[in-house]
């Protein structure tokens, strides 16, 4: 039987590759309200998507700078959203 590999879907930014990493890794999540990327503070799902960027990257781009893009994406994303009122008000 033949197997097929599932293929994630064309992504056009290095960026825009980045974020669907990490969201399949469960390494951030979007706000339901505003739609802001929040960073879920999981140090297993950073590592998966670490992984996945190192074992598949975008075509034309290197394993290393595939992961220097899923590490920078996550210093930039913080772990609450922007226009969330704080938690407790």
């Amino acid at each position: 039987m033949l197997m097929m590999k599932e293929r994630r879907p064309a992504i056009r930014t290095l960026r825009g590759w980045a974020i669907s990493v990490l969201q399949e890794a469960g390494a951030i999540r979007e706000c339901e309200e505003h739609g802001w990327m929040q960073d879920r503070a999981d140090p297993h799902a950073r590592e998966r998507a670490v992984d996945i960027a190192r074992r598949d990257p975008p075509p034309r781009c290197s394993p290393d700078h595939a992961v220097a893009e899923i590490r920078d994406l996550l210093d930039s994303i913080g772990d609450t959203c922007p226009e969330c009122p704080p938690e407790g008000d």
